[in-house]
């Protein structure tokens, strides 16, 4: 699944194909995501201007004067700025064609997105549990610590509650640990204020690397450009169960925690 760099790298990437731009038709070929496209969808954003193209966690928000279009990648879905005389594909599901000629198209094999309108002011359910974002001055390790006290949770299933922060998907909360030297399996509650900080440092570190980068090489994924990303060649420890830890030349290990691979190295990590 897309995690917040190949969000971010997929809104970098579309932003500057539709800020200010006109939106001229919306072309849905098959609307059974998610949830079903919503004939409020055309409605509302045919003839309007995209203001701002934002990010809220792993959400995307196409704001216009008449509301906003809310979008999910879901498991395997991209936006591709497209010229519209291009023919769609099997799995190119939505089209917005804009006045000027581009065309911004949705790509999901699996169909697990979703594209939702929301009404201006409207604080939809799937943002309104939101925690702070991971790259914003209102996320730190104090921050962390606080939360934490009396959690007995694993850190790692803590630091991957969007209740408590948004956008660390798997991928970055085993980066970030490993770099931070803590377990997965430590107990948040159980962790000192100082080490929060240096987890909490090491989250921003790791996203805003991803970001520069262009997101993660996932299997289905690409950034808004067409290419893939790019960040997968500079893992410590995703994907890399059996090989040698980069630290200390020790093997790493796998486990399943909250359902996710998680992998680590027993000795850099307490």
């Amino acid at each position: 699944m897309p995690e917040l760099p190949e969000v971010e790298t997929t809104r970098r990437g579309v932003s500057p194909h539709c800020r200010g731009e006109i939106v001229q038709d919306l072309v849905v070929r098959e609307p059974r995501l998610r949830w079903p496209v919503s004939g409020q969808l055309r409605e509302g954003l045919v003839g309007r201007t995209i203001e701002t193209v934002e990010r809220r966690g792993k959400y995307l928000l196409f704001r216009t004067s008449a509301g906003s279009m809310l979008v999910h990648l879901g498991m395997s879905g991209s936006l591709r700025v497209v010229d519209r005389a291009q023919a769609p594909g099997k799995h190119d599901h939505i089209d917005i064609q804009m006045a000027s000629g581009a065309c911004l198209r949705y790509h999901d094999p699996r169909r697990f997105g979703c594209f939702l309108w929301l009404a201006p002011g409207e604080q939809h359910p799937l943002l309104s549990h939101l925690g702070p974002e991971p790259l914003s001055d209102d996320f730190d390790g104090d921050y962390l610590y606080r939360l934490s006290r009396g959690r007995s949770s694993a850190v790692k299933s803590f630091i991957m509650n969007g209740k408590v922060v948004v956008g660390v998907g798997n991928i970055y909360a085993n980066e970030a640990l490993f770099l931070a030297g803590i377990h997965p399996r430590r107990a948040a509650g159980r962790i000192s204020r100082t080490r929060h900080r240096v987890l909490a440092d090491y989250i921003k570190q790791v996203l805003t690397s991803a970001i520069e980068q262009g997101g993660t090489t996932l299997r289905d994924f690409v950034g808004g450009d067409g290419k893939p990303g790019y960040f997968a060649q500079q893992l410590y420890v995703y994907g890399r169960a059996g090989e040698a830890c980069k630290r200390c030349g020790g093997l790493l290990r796998e486990g399943r925690l909250g359902q996710r691979t998680t992998v680590f190295c027993v000795t850099c990590q307490r």
